[in-house]
């Protein structure tokens, strides 16, 4: 019972996060006239939710890969799903998906990438 309580702890997190962002990425936009600080913290939140996203990945699939191919495939895994969020939102009443909300989803997910990367290279063998 022990290690199903383990799995669910690792894969669920990042399961729930993408059914979030899906169901975010639902909600219609009704406020075309956002100010520059509302829009700006929306893109904040979408590198971090991204960030967040990779970084969960990688902890679960590090239990199943090599830590490097864990890694990637965390990051190819937030990339595809920044891709399918912004054509899920072409369907969506008063959204858009665009090629500029990909890159930071991909940017954010690329940060989380690299931080941890750094962190697995300065700490001890």
């Amino acid at each position: 019972m022990g290690d199903r309580r383990q799995a669910a702890a690792l894969w669920l997190p990042p399961l729930a996060l993408m059914a979030l962002i899906f169901a975010l990425s639902g909600v219609s936009s009704d406020d075309p006239d956002r100010t520059w600080v509302q829009l700006l913290m929306r893109k904040v939140f979408h590198f971090s939710e991204y960030a967040l996203l990779a970084g969960l990945w990688w902890r679960a699939l590090r239990t199943r890969l090599e830590a490097r191919a864990a890694l990637l495939a965390a990051f190819s895994i937030a990339a595809g799903y920044a891709v399918t969020d912004e054509i899920h939102q072409t369907f969506v009443a008063g959204r858009v998906g665009t090629p500029v909300d990909v890159l930071i989803d991909v940017a954010g997910a690329a940060t989380a990438a690299a931080l941890i990367a750094r962190h697995r290279a300065r700490a001890p063998a």
